[in-house]
């Protein structure tokens, strides 16, 4: 059964509850403004005897009535039916969206992975490359000190060639 024919039935059994059917009877209620009465007075301002406390049904009433129960019991199960594909499709597509969002999260779990470990294995080179270069520069330290030297030995040559250079 497709959901307009549903609705349609679920309509028409609604309509049908609706309607005060011969069997229901008014409710007073109480504390209106009836008189207080003993259940025997009640009984015959309604026009029964005391002797009769329960109205009699006819069989074509009591047929009657279980098919309105029949058919509201049939419209709920239908609404329920509904009512649950409904739920299953709804889950469905939750159950759907939650797994495309993890492998989503998983993804990006692993991009982020990936660029960490490709930054970590560059940093570990800059850091390598960083420490060969202060080792170099020990020996550096050793160089400098012999250019001192030797442009201190330059500037002695330097002033013995003035001297010889100028004593004529």
């Amino acid at each position: 059964m497709d959901e307009s024919s549903l609705a349609r039935t679920s309509a028409a059994a609604a309509d049908e509850t609706d309607q005060p059917s011969e069997l229901e009877a008014p409710i007073p209620e109480p504390g209106g403004d009836q008189p207080t009465t003993t259940p025997n007075t009640a009984l015959k301002a309604q026009g029964l005897d005391s002797s009769e406390s329960k109205p009699k049904f006819s069989q074509s009433d009591i047929l009657k009535a279980v098919e309105v129960v029949e058919r509201d019991s049939l419209a709920i199960a239908e609404s329920f039916s509904s009512l649950f594909a409904s739920l299953r499709l709804a889950l469905s597509e939750v159950t759907s969206c939650s797994v495309d969002h993890m492998q989503c999260f998983a993804d990006a779990a692993g991009y982020v992975q990936d660029s960490a470990l490709d930054a970590a294995t560059k940093g570990n080179r800059y850091v390598n490359s960083c420490l060969r270069l202060n080792e170099e520069m020990k020996s550096a330290d050793t160089l400098a000190m012999q250019v001192k030297i030797l442009r201190r030995n330059v500037d002695v040559l330097d002033s013995a060639v003035n001297k010889l250079l100028r004593l004529p």
